[in-house]
């Protein structure tokens, strides 16, 4: 028997905004990088590496209403910016939303999730490099991510789609990031 399979990378349109939330975007792990710093002042060094998380993550990770204000933006063409979705059989499977930060000439991936029945299959790849090739497209330097310590997944995304580690934040969130495992990752991957 032979199932034949619809799947088109495009990008999204103000009819998908609705659809969108759908996608469960949920972050499941249970390895984190560990981040260890050694020194103090501009003697500091910082050290990363794998270890299983105390409890397995399993986190709920909706569209916060800034990313949904930002897509309705670019998709509706206020603002500057790629949105852009797989769909499969007619359903969103996945997105990935990234804007030009045209001071540093470099575009910022804000976002980039496949559907948890949907992963690992390569979809997180490809909107990645279509990211990267719109990049190049724009004339622009670089693509730059953020993901958390706690989030394997996104690490080992970034790393696979050819982007460096470039620095980190230890306090993005809260003034205890580090206690809780999930200081933020900053990623770059240079066109030039």
């Amino acid at each position: 028997m032979l199932f034949l399979i619809l799947m088109e990378i495009r990008p999204a349109t103000t009819s998908d905004l609705d659809l969108l939330l759908e996608i469960d975007g949920t972050v499941e792990s249970s390895q984190y990088l560990h981040l260890e710093q050694v020194g103090e002042g501009l003697k500091t060094s910082w050290s990363l590496e794998e270890r299983p998380l105390r409890n397995k993550l399993i986190e709920s990770n909706p569209l916060g209403d800034d990313l949904r204000f930002t897509l309705k933006q670019i998709v509706s063409g206020a603002d500057e910016g790629v949105v852009l979705v797989v769909e499969i059989d007619e359903q969103m499977a996945a997105l990935a939303v990234a804007t030009p930060e045209h001071e540093h000439r470099t575009m910022r991936v804000l976002d980039v999730r496949v559907d948890y029945d949907l992963r690992r299959q390569g979809l997180g790849m490809a909107l990645v490099y279509q990211i990267i090739q719109k990049t190049r497209e724009a004339e622009l330097r670089a693509v730059t991510a953020e993901t958390r310590t706690n989030n394997l997944p996104a690490n080992q995304l970034m790393a696979k789609c050819g982007f460096d580690l470039a620095g980190l934040d230890t306090r993005r969130h809260t003034n205890h990031d580090m206690v809780k495992e999930s200081a933020t990752l900053l990623w770059y991957a240079a066109l030039d």
